[in-house]
């Protein structure tokens, strides 16, 4: 397993832009107009990244929130770990460094007008755009299962309000109750991340209220490392963790659910009853895009090289939104992606020669304190089967019976990323 020391973070964090950001770009880009659909780690990159090789661009974001709470680390804060101010940042550092943040909603996107239109204010104009909206949920795939179920029995697979109720109602759970976590199938928001919030909420079990159980209803045949989290199922919540894994005879996918009674059922036939129910609907790209025309399907396609959509010019689809092939929707993903974006428009806007565009991906995953595990790959443009597309190289995932030390190492590394990540994106200095 290759470790990340913390030098290795800092220069992969180092901005893709400022490769292209010699003095004559500089002057060359001074007429531009760039705006950014989304304040998560793949927008905030790409608006950041682009202010600070080119001053003098104009550079808006639109992001209806004024903070930002991560979807990924939230399991720590689920699990009693960390504290939800620890995984929330501003965007002061954005604002202080240049950046223009327009905290409103969009209306909708004029592709031909090159405009951006706000549910409040003047339209925005644009010589290239980004729309990194993030993901929506297919609520209807569930019978019952709705945004207003979701307040009852929440998905918590956006960070903030539904992060607090998931953690609240564990927190007010009587010992000896049952938690659900049904998983939603491929694809969808970091792959691993339920399996990994199931460790986390078992610890919080096994150590606060050790006569409850947690059930994972699967509707999948597989999942993301899923040797190394059986084996921790196995070490350190065997007497907690019962995982339902869909199989040849038996589909655990969730049909039904009583938001009253707190049951749900699967296709198998088997109906639990949970005192908390985190049910994880399939997900689409943010509604925004879908709804600009630029999706196939639930999901946007890109030109690999760099992320521009594919249906439409001077449009460029970062983070979970986009159909990025074998590439994970994570945070690490989008950042790597924003990065390449960032190098990419500012090369348009000066005249210049595209960079190649080389992407990276890991995603760490808790499996008790102390203990953590990872994958990831490289991605760069290739053909397979004759499609042209982002192919995998240099792949690593850790393995079963991995010494103390080494996940020790790998727990740590995974803190130091998150540290350097919010720093790099979002604590920006002017």
């Amino acid at each position: 397993m290759v470790l990340i020391n913390r030098r290795e973070l800092g220069r992969g964090f180092a901005g893709a832009a400022a490769l292209v950001a010699a003095p004559a770009i500089l002057r060359a880009a001074g007429g531009g107009r760039v705006v950014v659909i989304g304040g998560g780690p793949g927008g905030a990159t790409v608006a950041g990244e682009v202010k600070a090789a080119a001053p003098e661009l104009k550079v808006t974001l639109v992001e209806p929130q004024t903070e930002y709470t991560s979807c990924f680390y939230s399991n720590f804060y689920i699990g009693g770990m960390r504290s939800l101010a620890s995984i929330t940042q501003t965007y002061y550092g954005l604002k202080n460094a240049g950046v223009e943040v327009v905290h409103q909603w969009v209306a909708g996107i004029d592709l031909e007008k090159r405009l951006v239109k706000l549910k409040r204010g003047a339209d925005l104009p644009y010589d290239r755009l980004v729309v990194a909206p993030g993901i929506d949920f297919k609520f209807e795939g569930i019978e019952r299962y709705s945004e207003a179920t979701a307040e009852v029995m929440p998905h918590a697979w956006k960070g903030g309000a539904q992060s607090r109720l998931l953690r609240r109602k564990l927190e007010q759970m009587d010992d000896g109750g049952t938690v659900v976590i049904a998983p939603p199938k491929m694809p969808y928001r970091c792959p691993p991340g339920p399996y990994e919030r199931a460790c986390a909420i078992a610890h919080y079990l096994k150590t606060a209220k050790p006569k409850s159980k947690l059930v994972i209803l699967d509707p999948k045949l597989m999942f993301s490392k899923q040797p190394v989290f059986e084996e921790a199922f196995n070490k350190y919540y065997a007497d907690i963790i019962e995982l339902h894994l869909t199989n040849d005879i038996d589909d655990f996918s969730v049909t039904r659910v009583d938001a009253r009674t707190g049951e749900i059922e699967t296709k198998a036939g088997l109906t639990v009853k949970a005192a908390v129910a985190n049910i994880i609907p399939q997900q689409t790209a943010g509604r925004i895009a879908i709804e600009a025309g630029l999706a196939d399907g639930d999901w946007c396609p890109i030109e690999p090289e760099n992320f521009q959509s594919a249906k439409a010019k001077d449009v460029y689809i970062v983070g979970d939104a986009a159909i990025a092939a074998d590439m994970p929707k994570s945070a690490f993903a989008a950042n790597s992606q924003g990065r390449v974006v960032a190098a990419d428009i500012l090369a348009e806007l000066a005249g210049r020669k595209h960079p190649e565009g080389h992407f990276r991906n890991t995603c760490w995953s808790f499996l008790a304190p102390d203990d953590s595990v990872k994958i990831g790959a490289d991605y760069a443009p290739g053909d397979v089967k004759g499609r042209h597309q982002l192919v995998a190289s240099g792949s690593f995932v850790s393995q079963p019976g991995e010494g103390a030390a080494l996940r020790k190492e790998v727990y740590d590394e995974s803190l130091a990323w998150y540290a350097t990540l919010t720093r790099q994106v979002y604590q920006r200095k002017a």
